[in-house]
């Protein structure tokens, strides 16, 4: 699978880490060139500072969530491919979420690109278990994706599963509106509530 990756944060490192352990061919870009070409270079990958979505089959947008839509907007042609955002539209002080109740970060996105088919994922897992992972605690970390396309999530989840996490399907895109909520849930447990950020939230009997 070809792959474009926005961002080489911390959530971005992880995944570049997982996706090219997988034998994906990965480009990254960011607007931090210098960090993009580290990560690449450590990683296996490709950077590319401009077009960076051409050939790509999934193209994956981990930046901030008031950066996605201007990130997106330049990495080229995205009509037609699968966009998989992993953010959470988080407040200030991240203990709070600025959207939701009749729309999500994910929704948003989709708005703002209708041509593309947007998958939410990742969203609830801390970067630092995303790169350690996919394993925790002696259990296989779960990575719940929503979207409308069929085929765009059947994509999402073979490349989740190809990088060892479980692939949890929660529905449609504005399940996306209980996702992210979740992923807040999380990084209240991880930082306000002092339990660090070795935690993942998993359903028993689902899988």
């Amino acid at each position: 699978m070809k792959v474009t990756l926005i961002g080489a944060g911390n959530m971005g490192s992880g995944l570049a880490k997982h996706i090219t352990k997988a034998g994906h061919t990965l480009v990254i870009t960011g607007r931090d060139s210098a960090k993009a070409t580290a990560l690449a270079e450590t990683t296996g990958a490709t950077f590319k500072a401009s077009n960076a979505a051409e050939g790509a089959d999934v193209v994956i947008v981990a930046t901030a969530y008031g950066d996605a839509v201007t990130a997106l907007g330049a990495v080229g042609n995205l009509a037609g491919k699968v966009v998989i955002d992993i953010t959470n539209p988080l407040t200030a002080d991240y203990m709070g979420l600025t959207i939701g109740h009749n729309t999500s970060a994910a929704e948003e996105i989709q708005k703002a690109f209708p041509t593309v088919k947007v998958v939410k994922a990742f969203n609830t897992v801390f970067a630092q278990t995303l790169a350690s992972g996919p394993l925790l605690g002696g259990e296989t970390i779960p990575v719940y994706f929503a979207g409308d396309d069929v085929t765009a999530k059947e994509t999402v989840k073979t490349l989740i599963q190809s990088t060892g996490f479980v692939a949890v399907d929660a529905g449609s895109l504005k399940n996306a509106r209980y996702l992210e909520p979740l992923g807040g849930l999380n990084i209240y447990f991880g930082y306000g509530a002092g339990k660090g950020t070795a935690i993942a939230p998993k359903w028993i009997g689902i899988s």
